[in-house]
Formats: C-alpha cells, structure tokens, sequence
C-alpha cells in the first residue's frame, strides 16, 4: 500500500458546524459539512484512482459517487421541493444506476461541475423557503415531502455515502480521516 497522505483533506474548505445554532442553520451546516467531506475524498486523485472500485465485486468509485450524489441533488431539491420536470443526468431507462456505473468517456471533470451545479441550484431552490414547506412534487411512492425532512434525508445520504468513500479513499492511497 502507498504511504499514506493527508493532501485531500486540505483543500476543499470545509466549516464545522456550529454547536449552539437553530435548527435551519444546523441543517444547512451539517449538509455543507457532508458535500465538503465527498470534495475532500477525492482530491488529489488521478482519473485512474478515481475509478478505482470499492472491492469486487462492487464497482463503486468515487467518480461514481460525485456522479450519484449529483443525482440525488436534483432529484431531492429540483423535483421533489421545487416540482421541476427534470430528467436524470445520467440514469437511463437501460440502467438506472447508470450514475454509478462509470465508463472510460465519463470524466471527473464533468461529473464534478454538474455534482456543484446541482448543489447551487439545490441552495437557491431552498432559499426562503420555510423547514415545514410541502415540496412541489411526488416521490414514485406518491408521497410530498418537506424541506426539513429533504434536508434530513440528504445528511443521511451524504454521511452513508462518506463512509464508502472513506473506505474507497483508503484503498487507494491509505488516505484515512475527515
């Protein structure tokens, strides 16, 4: 195993939250927190490490992770709370893990510019609105959703996916920690 490095935790600013902050705050901290913390993982790779699985027979990545958590921004933030008519950016009828399932045409680059513009466009979608305000749009499961409950639900998804890409991280290049 290469020794290991502390490079990718350093370049991406990242804020703890704060202790002692109201509830809307928190949320938006601890998300922030969680998407800083992905940026962090896959910093000072090369496309090659980037690509590099999970452990067979897995073929989770971290450039299949940015990809997927650019998904779930848009599906969370634009149709859910905002009740766009949006299609995925990278599920397909064929594959609907297609966000996971990299190829050698898909790029960190790519996947990386659409992962934060969906992030902004997921703060201006949240921006006014209040923690108990319905979501625009329906789940497949039919039900509407509130923002708190989105926000929630997308610490939850960051943290779960953080701890994979804490264990792909180390894989590569022994990188361990926050």
């Amino acid at each position: 195993m290469p020794p290991m490095t502390t490079d990718h935790i350093e370049n991406t600013p990242r804020i703890d939250p704060s202790t002692t902050s109201g509830e809307r705050e928190a949320l938006e901290q601890w998300l922030d927190f969680h998407r800083a913390t992905l940026a962090r993982k896959c910093e000072g790779l090369d496309d090659a490490q980037l690509r590099t699985p999970s452990a067979p027979p897995s073929d989770l990545t971290l450039l299949g992770l940015v990809r997927h958590m650019a998904e779930v921004e848009r599906g969370w933030f634009r149709h859910t709370l905002a009740g766009e008519d949006v299609t995925w950016i990278y599920a397909t009828e064929e594959d609907y893990d297609r966000d996971i399932h990299v190829t050698e045409e898909d790029s960190y680059e790519e996947a990386h510019a659409s992962w934060q513009a969906e992030i902004a466009r997921a703060r201006a979608l949240a921006t006014g609105r209040d923690l108990d305000d319905l979501g625009l749009g329906k789940r497949r499961n039919g039900k509407t959703y509130n923002l708190r409950w989105i926000y929630l639900h997308m610490i939850e998804e960051y943290a779960r996916h953080n701890g994979h890409a804490d264990l792909i991280r180390e894989r590569i290049d022994g990188a361990t920690g926050h």
